[in-house]
């Protein structure tokens, strides 16, 4: 499944610098500092908190694809070792590195088989959507956790609030990009199981070229300064939607 960091991180700093002022917890990583000269221009500290909220949300999305798949009658994604947290199973480490030194990359895609599936037009739409949704729900969790925690400290700033701000964004930035009608992204298995059937032809194509015309949509949205999907305006209403829904 394929990710934009740069579209996460254009979301994460507006939401941020509109609502949650405050500083980023210090850590010390011996490995990051190079990546302060590369694309993102990222700092330390952001990095920091970035990776492993990364890392546990692509795990949790790549698992809901495998748990809803084996509920609905296909263990392929159990057999290949998917049903789990540990994100070695999930994560790609080219398509992680290039994630965040590049700022687009993929983990391992989940796979099934559409002929263990009761419904398999019905359940590969569920199975496909299982990802985004599970991604919601963490963003929704995330926004509790920012209500309790203004609750608690009684401001609207400190490093645990920076750090559930930054889980509730790109959790909800996940779900919007792979929801995108864009094969191979999740969004795109609502029309290509009858698109399949009804042109083979232009599914192949499809299948075969959309991952290179999301490419050249995120870059040339990067180069030119043009918001050429609409991920930042979508990620904003639903995120401002949460925040207004658990009361902050």
């Amino acid at each position: 499944m394929a990710y934009s960091l740069r579209t996460m991180m254009v979301n994460v700093n507006a939401c941020r610098a509109a609502a949650v002022p405050g500083g980023f917890l210090p850590l010390l990583c011996v490995c990051l500092p190079l990546l302060e000269v590369l694309l993102l221009n990222l700092s330390v500290r952001e990095l920091a908190i970035l990776i492993p909220v990364i890392l546990a949300s692509l795990t949790v999305h790549e698992l809901s694809h495998a748990v809803v798949s084996l509920a609905l009658g296909d263990d392929t994604a159990k057999r290949a070792g998917r049903v789990t947290l540990n994100p070695l199973r999930h994560v790609d480490p080219f398509g992680f590195l290039l994630l965040v030194v590049a700022g687009f990359g993929w983990a391992k895609p989940v796979t099934f088989d559409r002929s263990k599936l009761s419904s398999p037009v019905r359940d590969e739409i569920l199975v496909s959507f299982a990802g985004p949704a599970s991604n919601l729900v963490l963003a929704f969790l995330g926004a509790l956790a920012i209500r309790l925690i203004v609750s608690v400290s009684g401001t609207g700033t400190g490093i645990a609030l920076e750090a559930a701000f930054i889980f509730c964004s790109i959790n909800i930035v996940l779900a919007v990009f792979n929801a995108l009608p864009v094969p191979p992204l999740d969004g795109s298995h609502l029309y290509m199981a009858y698109l399949s059937k009804r042109n083979p032809t232009a599914a192949l194509a499809l299948s075969r070229y959309g991952f290179l015309f999301l490419v050249v949509l995120i870059f040339a949205g990067r180069f030119t300064g043009v918001d050429l999907l609409p991920i930042r305006r979508i990620t904003q209403t639903i995120l401002t939607g949460m925040l207004r829904v658990v009361g902050v």
